[in-house]
């Protein structure tokens, strides 16, 4: 009697794996941890990335440091849309909204392990994405100039504080509500003009 065929066998393709591990690393932890929650287990974001768990912890030795790179290939997106010449603060307050809907269960963490060194330089660059473009906004009369980064900053994670805490249903109607209110607080103010005097 002929046996089953045995399964191909996956191909160790050595050190130059090593990138698209990572990155199909990354995208699983991003899915799983939205679906499951940041404490699900590791094995999942493996198995969904189709590698070996010698490889996640090869990569990422612990959740955080996972945690951390889901968090540094957002803000390179947002890096990115910060680029573009037409880009404005309200598409990253945008961008921003749409990130943190599809990883609530990341929020508390980060903000919790905001002091470890490893997460350290999010803010960083996040700040140096979001003075940009507050700057090019500035510049071309949309935004008041009493503006600084850091009260974008704390807009920002207001926005992500709120979005981690609002029921999955509610978060897209929350989002665009703090981005109202947001856009209202940072445009220039304009003179208001007195009432006409009643006519005689």
């Amino acid at each position: 009697m002929p046996t089953k065929a045995k399964a191909k066998a996956k191909v160790n393709l050595g050190p130059s794996a090593g990138p698209a591990n990572r990155a199909a690393l990354i995208a699983a932890a991003r899915e799983v941890f939205a679906e499951a929650g940041f404490m699900a287990p590791l094995s999942s974001v493996a198995r969904r990335a189709g590698v070996g768990q010698g490889s996640l912890y090869r990569h990422f030795p612990d959740r955080i440091a996972l945690a951390v790179a889901v968090f540094d290939d957002n803000i390179t997106a947002l890096e990115e849309l910060g680029a573009r010449p037409d880009s404005t603060l309200v598409d990253l307050f945008d961008s921003v909204a749409e990130q943190v809907i599809a990883s609530t269960a990341l929020i508390d963490m980060i903000l919790s392990e905001r002091n470890d060194q490893r997460a350290e330089h999010l803010a960083t660059r996040m700040t140096a994405v979001a003075a940009a473009l507050l700057a090019r906004d500035q510049d071309q009369g949309r935004l008041a100039l009493h503006v600084e980064p850091a009260d974008v900053m704390l807009a920002i994670s207001m926005l992500a504080m709120l979005l981690a805490r609002t029921p999955d249903g509610e978060r897209t109607e929350a989002a665009t509500r703090a981005r109202a209110i947001f856009r209202a607080a940072f445009v220039p103010v304009q003179p208001v003009q007195p009432p006409h005097p009643p006519k005689k």
